[in-house]
């Protein structure tokens, strides 16, 4: 099936150039011009990927990015936000948002089907399985099955919700327990020659998996951050 699209961004004549640079690559692509409709939209349409404008009427991109992170959704769909200030802390706030990748306007169309189409291969990347099964004293990761598992003292075990990239960084954490790892290292494991971004995208997807791991997300005891170098999984042997 072809990936879907769904574009937001109210300034009509960039909304439509988008979208048929996007479908004349094939793409499946609906438009949007305010972030309330595309809230609605998103749960509806499952879109593989957003490209969402920063500054928005009503919702701004950055509140739209948060609560489709929010959602319980069937898709986990990327996110490429779209902005016309190049002030690095914008693109910070829009990362740790949960958007996965930035792109600063105006753009080249080249450079908008580069980033759309390493998003999409990340994906299709982060499906791909090994016969492999990972176990530490709180985790299991079953890569063939594509099952995770947190099993806490005095727990039943509890099967985690993770995206395909949530459940790649689990299974790269698991797969060298109390390893210091960069964010370069961490990109070359998860995406290889697909990324194509900011390497603080791996901030974001840290922040995801702690969520969805970790007791306390802001005191985290599994995914520790270390200061100049990256992060690393702490957890005892099972």
């Amino acid at each position: 099936m072809k990936p879907t699209i769904l574009i937001v961004e109210d300034e009509k004549e960039i909304a439509q150039l988008v979208r048929n640079m996007l479908e004349t690559e094939g793409f499946i692509c609906e438009t949007l011009s305010n972030g309330a409709d595309a809230l609605r939209v998103v749960t509806v349409l499952q879109p593989d990927l957003v490209i969402l404008d920063l500054m928005l009427p009503g919702l701004d991109g950055l509140e739209v990015c948060t609560r489709i992170r929010q959602q319980s959704l069937a898709k986990d769909p990327y996110i490429l936000m779209l902005t016309a200030r190049a002030e690095e802390l914008d693109r910070i706030i829009g990362l740790t948002t949960g958007a996965d990748d930035y792109l600063t306007k105006p753009f080249s169309p080249r450079e908008l089907i580069a980033r759309v189409r390493a998003l999409l291969r990340r994906s299709l990347r982060g499906e791909q399985s090994d016969h492999l099964l990972y176990r530490t004293e709180s985790f299991t990761v079953d890569v063939e099955h594509h099952i995770a598992q947190r099993h806490l003292s005095g727990q039943e075990a509890e099967m985690l919700d993770l995206t395909s990239l949530e459940f790649k960084l689990l299974q790269t954490f698991l797969s060298y327990p109390g390893r210091a790892w960069s964010r370069t290292q961490l990109i070359d494991n998860l995406w290889g020659n697909d990324f194509f971004g900011d390497d603080r995208v791996v901030d974001t997807q840290v922040a995801r998996l702690r969520k969805k791991i970790e007791v306390n997300p802001t005191q985290p005891q599994f995914i520790k951050t270390i200061q100049g170098v990256g992060y690393k999984f702490e957890d005892g042997p099972c």
